[in-house]
Parts: C-alpha cells; sequence; structure tokens
C-alpha cells in the first residue's frame, strides 16, 4: 500500500502518521522531542522516529514510505529544506530536509508549522472549497496561513502570515520581536490567561476559565474578552484589507470557547469593515491533527512532481 509519512514537530512533543494516497491516517505515534537534551538531540530524535516510521510501514503495508512531510517550529526556509531558527528547540541552520532525505532515501517536504496546518485547513478542513482563506491558530501566540488556490504562501523570506506581530496598540505592550503593541500581546491564548490571572486574582487562571467566566456573565471576564476580541478584529481587518480573503478560519486554545470567541468576534470584525467585503469567519475543523495531516499532504504532492529515488542534497 503507498503510503507517506506526516511528521509534526511542536516544542516538547512530535505527532507523526502513515498517511494512504486517499488521505487515511493508517497508523499513528508520538515522541518526546527530548529538547532538555539540546538541539542536536532534537535532531536525533526526529531522524530515529522517521526511520522507525519508515521500517513501521516496510512491516505492515510491504513496502517503504514514497516520501516525507515535516512540519516544524520558528523560521523555515522551506525551498532550500532549512529549518532557520525555532527559539523553543535552540535552532540555527538546520538543513533538515538534507538530513531527512539522507537517512530514509525518500523525497522529503520541509514546512512551517502554521502553514503545514493551514494547508491541511484549507483543502481538506474548514476552507475546504475557498481559493482564498487565512488561517490564524490563537495559542501562546499568534501566527497566519495565508491560502491561494490550495497553496500557502510562504513569502520572499518565509515570513508571510506573522499576523501576530501587526501593531494593533500603538506604543502598548512591548512585545519579544522588539515592536510595542503586537496583536498577539493583546488576544493569544497566553495574553488572555496573563489578563483574566490578575484580573481575578488567581495566578493559575487561564484563558479557558476566562472564557467559561465570560459565559456565566463575569463583568470582569467579559471586559478582559472584549479587550482582547476588539484586538484580534482590529488585526484581521488590517490583514482582510491587504488580503481580501473568503474565509477566516480561528484556531488554536482560545477557539476552543466556541460561540463565546465567534460570535462577539464576527460582530467586532462586521463593525470595522467598510468598504470591504465580510469574509466568512469559522472555526477550525482538524484540531491538533492539522499539522500532521498538513505535513502528509506536503509529501503526497511531492510524489506529482518528484522521482521516488532523490538526489541526497549535502
Amino acid at each position: 500500500m503507498r503510503h507517506v509519512i506526516a511528521l509534526d514537530v511542536g516544542g516538547t512533543g512530535m505527532k507523526a502518521a502513515l498517511v494512504g494516497d486517499d488521505g487515511a491516517l493508517l497508523h499513528r505515534a508520538r515522541r518526546a522531542t527530548g529538547r532538555e537534551r539540546g538541539p542536536d538531540a532534537v535532531i536525533t530524535a526526529i531522524l530515529d522516529f522517521a526511520a522507525e516510521l519508515l521500517a513501521y510501514g516496510v512491516r505492515h503495508y510491504g513496502e517503504p514510505a514514497a516520501a516525507a512531510g515535516i512540519a516544524v517550529p520558528g523560521i523555515v526556509d522551506e525551498q532550500h529544506g532549512v529549518a532557520a531558527y525555532a527559539a523553543n528547540l535552540g535552532w540555527r541552520d538546520v538543513p533538515l530536509r538534507a538530513l531527512l532525505t539522507e537517512r530514509l532515501g525518500v523525497p522529503v517536504a520541509l514546512g512551517h508549522d502554521v502553514r503545514t496546518g493551514g494547508l491541511a485547513e484549507g483543502r481538506i478542513g474548514a476552507g475546504r472549497g475557498a481559493d482564498r482563506f487565512l488561517f490564524v491558530p490563537l495559542g501562546t501566540g499568534i501566527a497566519g496561513a495565508i491560502g491561494i488556490d490550495g497553496r500557502v504562501e510562504a513569502g520572499a523570506h518565509g515570513f508571510a502570515g506573522e499576523i501576530g506581530h501587526i501593531v494593533v496598540r500603538p506604543g502598548g505592550t512591548p512585545c519579544p520581536c522588539g515592536q510595542h503593541g503586537c496583536l498577539e500581546r493583546y488576544a493569544s491564548a497566553s495574553a488572555v490567561s496573563e489578563a483574566w490571572a490578575a484580573a481575578c486574582g488567581d495566578p493559575e487562571a487561564d484563558a479557558a476559565d476566562c472564557a467559561k467566566a465570560v459565559a456565566s456573565g463575569d463583568p470582569n471576564a467579559v471586559r478582559v474578552w472584549r479587550q482582547a476580541v476588539d484586538a484580534l478584529a482590529d488585526g484581521l481587518v488590517t490583514a482582510l484589507t491587504l488580503l481580501d480573503p473568503g474565509t477566516l478560519i480561528i484556531g488554536g486554545g482560545l477557539a476552543e470557547a466556541g460561540e463565546v470567541l465567534f460570535q462577539p468576534l464576527r460582530d467586532a470584525v462586521r463593525r470595522r469593515v467598510t468598504f470591504q467585503k465580510p469574509p466568512a469567519v469559522v472555526p477550525a475543523a482538524l484540531g491538533d491533527t492539522a499539522g500532521c495531516l498538513g505535513a502528509g499532504l506536503l509529501a503526497q504532492d511531492l510524489l506529482t512532481t518528484t522521482p521516488t529515488t532523490p538526489e541526497v542534497s549535502t
């Protein structure tokens, strides 16, 4: 049975699957990244995990994977297959595609985690059928994936979609990127958690607790939530003015609040648009499987353009 390896690398864990030609997840597995042992240990863990998946395919499906796709965080040079920088993994200029190609002996695609998740949401998830979409996961930070005709735009330098660093509150809260007032300092799950913990006096309180308090009508929670939604709407309207997507797909931990988030967000976006055509604002459909599924799509795309026996780049 022809299949591909799909691997989604996070800060502390890796999710993987063997994916059939029909998109079915034939086998799933998880491993720790081992980042506490340093960046070289993470690279070794990835290579060993991929080799295990290759061997599993041979044992259970009678042949090795035809290709592999891997999604990683940070700054990614997809064209050259290099993981340029990832603060949480300690990486700089890791030639990950070449290392995996040499280890596995099959074509390998490397992608940015959010753009790869966006690829899956656009093709087989909430954006299916939309020729233009913007995927925005609201997690520890905020990033974005710009979907155009079934692909995701990386940009000239691999930075396309960094909506979290649109300045929505000039002169506001400092951001680690060096700017002040970035969107992710106000509307990410971590920002809401921080604001709600301060407002309610419980240092352990998080964004999910805030959402529950909003649903119960707590005025302090409503205030914190409204500030986050207003900042998010400001950033999204800036993005839709530039990109004119037909669909805005909102994912990540904050989106788990459901209509507690989506109803006021749709209203806030609608109030801000003037000449722009309001997009559909929908929740992501694939959850934490999006990165893995997207990595599988990257691998399958290789099979239409790449020989099955690649040259190993150095």
